[in-house]
């Protein structure tokens, strides 16, 4: 066997970086659907603390990127909106793939104990009859009411809708104030024919190594969110790949595997921006914790939904990232009514300075990012660093 390729941290990182295009400078021609493509897919989210998880993605990789970009991608099918690890548009050409999951998801929701009664398949004829003498439609056409209060419970039409939508008998036409409409899947997907399930498994696991650049198999597997972890296994005991060795950020080395094209990525990754970058909570680059913290040491989580008392930092915090390295965190929330954007918490990272150069590129960010939201005043409500 030969000898596995050794990739410091340093060059992990700025790899990391560069597959998610969060390297180099964040200017040029905007172009959010080869900015998507490059990505793999965008994950979308209702909340809007200051901007949309969405918006900001495509900002924080184009500065030129401007609300409501997004939307005619959609509405003309360049892409399409379905459910990787969370609710996501994905480039059309992904769409013979993705049968697979229309597949699995659909099976797996019509599982359940609703949808096998009576009651559940009369629902979901009901609605596709409707939608299909109609047109597309929103939940808001429809008013059954859930049977209990609990905070997740769904009444029945949007069961029977959600159904059908994992399936992809159903599909999103298009958004309105992020309002989703469905629609027929015949009258939204073009027509394509899918490849065998072991085909389309290992294209998506190769997909998912070219983006993620060198990865673990659970890595792999976690990217799209479609094979099971004995199915990413299967698939790596034979792939094409190059065998390394990943160190951490604790100086620990990792066995992993690469493209086979890694040798040469490496060798023409871009120079790192020393801007700061406000990221997303739901950005790509930081999505899998376990990875965030291996390659760069920092450790972040998610708090919207953990009581506020039990919160680490805050409800909607974002990382700061700042060349290879994250050099803290911080909470702000943006007010349109009376043009602010408030900062409310501030983390710095142990061991990261904040002299007057790091403090003007961070005011210079949150100037940048209030733009985008078409606010006017930064105000801080706690002390700046």
């Amino acid at each position: 066997m030969s000898a596995r390729l050794h990739i410091p941290n340093a060059q992990a990182r700025h790899l990391w970086l560069a597959v998610n295009d969060l390297a180099a400078a964040p200017v040029g021609d905007v172009d959010a659907l080869t900015a998507i493509r490059r990505l793999g897919f965008l994950q979308i989210d209702t909340i809007r603390n200051v901007t949309r998880a969405h918006n900001h993605i495509l900002w924080s990789r184009n500065r030129r990127y401007r609300e409501g970009d997004l939307w005619p991608l959609l509405k003309g099918r360049k892409l399409f909106e379905h459910f990787t690890h969370d609710a996501s548009l994905i480039p059309t050409e992904t769409l013979p793939l993705w049968q697979v999951q229309f597949a699995r998801l659909g099976a797996k929701v019509a599982a359940y104990e609703w949808f096998k009664s009576g009651l559940g398949q009369k629902q979901i004829a009901e609605i596709r009859a409707r939608i299909e003498r109609e047109g597309a439609l929103s939940t808001h056409a429809f008013d059954t009411k859930s049977e209990s209060r609990e905070m997740w419970a769904r009444p029945p039409h949007k069961k029977a809708l959600d159904q059908m939508w994992y399936a992809g008998d159903l599909a999103t036409s298009h958004r309105e104030n992020f309002i989703k409409f469905y629609d027929l899947g015949e009258r939204v997907f073009a027509p394509t024919e899918a490849p065998p399930e072991d085909e389309a498994l290992g294209a998506l696991h190769a997909d998912a190594l070219r983006r993620l650049g060198a990865a673990s198999t659970g890595e792999v597997q976690r990217f799209w969110g479609v094979a099971t972890a004995a199915e990413t296994r299967a698939w790596a005991a034979a792939a094409d790949h190059v065998a390394v060795r990943m160190e951490g950020a604790d100086g620990r080395w990792h066995d992993a595997m690469a493209a086979p094209d890694i040798e040469a990525r490496l060798a023409a990754l871009p120079p790192l921006s020393g801007q700061i970058r406000l990221l997303n909570p739901f950005d790509p680059a930081i999505r899998d914790r376990a990875r965030l913290e291996r390659l760069f040491g920092f450790e972040y989580r998610n708090e919207m939904f953990v009581p506020a008392a039990k919160r680490l930092w805050g409800y909607y915090v974002y990382p700061l990232l700042e060349g290879d390295r994250f050099v803290g965190r911080i909470e702000i929330k943006g007010d349109r009514a009376s043009g602010q954007m408030t900062v409310t918490g501030f983390w710095p990272e142990a061991g990261a300075r904040w002299g007057a150069g790091r403090r003007a590129r961070l005011e210079a960010e949150l100037g940048r990012f209030a733009r985008l939201a078409g606010l006017r005043l930064v105000i801080w409500q706690t002390p700046a660093p």
